[in-house]
């Protein structure tokens, strides 16, 4: 079935690679690597292609997803717009740490028995928190562009969709972008949801609502698209 702007589009692209290192050091807001700026280009030039045109970018704070939404913007002659909730979980404060305990840290966590996970890392925002921030704010700017929640609400995650017209191109992160597809198909959340749905660095997701019972649900048509990268460009 071909999609129109007859439909509500929601479209979800991760930040291109950033280089979370310099000079063995992590960085707290990483800028791009040279191969993200090329993937970053080569996804804008992708969604210049795509038959519709989005008629919104919503874009993360941070600067990995700033720089990647900059050439989608020039492509699609969009302004971006920041929404401060997009970012990505908040991580303890590694100022001046060197990356190599960061990756210990992270593998260490990876044993954690799971009801801890609940918790996030030490220092840093629990995921409990992240869900309800990251779902609050795509519930918030779903409702503002006529995607709201019945009244009763019931579990099998249906919609009201009151603007049929909306195309709209999130640029953000793996954990904020795996916690909204979650929310928005109705699976029960996990803290582990970005291994749930693993999306690569400058791949794209997309969601199109579709009538169902007398109101909408959101179907997914693609997941981590990355045929715009070639196999070598293609990073996690």
């Amino acid at each position: 079935m071909a999609i129109t702007l007859e439909d509500m589009q929601l479209w979800l692209a991760r930040h291109a690679e950033p280089q979370w290192a310099v000079d063995g050091i992590n960085q707290r807001d990483p800028q791009l690597t040279e191969r993200g700026h090329q993937q970053a280009t080569l996804l804008a030039k992708r969604l210049a292609e795509v038959e519709e045109p989005f008629t919104e970018l919503l874009v993360s704070p941070a600067r990995r997803a700033q720089q990647t939404a900059a050439p989608i913007a020039d492509a699609l002659g969009l302004s971006p717009h920041t929404i401060d909730d997009l970012t990505e979980i908040r991580m303890p404060d590694w100022s001046d740490t060197p990356e190599e305990t960061v990756q210990q840290i992270f593998k260490a966590s990876y044993q954690r028995p799971p009801a801890q996970w609940w918790d996030g890392l030490e220092g840093g925002e629990s995921f409990r928190d992240f869900h309800d921030r990251i779902t609050g704010a795509f519930a918030a700017m779903l409702s503002d562009r006529g995607l709201k929640r019945p009244s009763h609400d019931e579990p099998t995650q249906l919609w009201q969709v009151a603007s049929h017209d909306e195309k709209v191109l999130v640029v953000a992160h793996g954990g904020t972008n795996a916690v909204a597809l979650g929310f928005l198909l109705g699976a029960a959340p996990t803290p582990w949801e970005w291994e749930r749905f693993v999306l690569g660095h400058a791949s794209l997701a997309s969601l199109v609502s579709f009538p169902l019972g007398g109101e909408h649900i959101l179907s997914m048509r693609t997941f981590n698209d990355c045929e715009h990268l070639a196999q070598e460009m293609r990073t996690k």
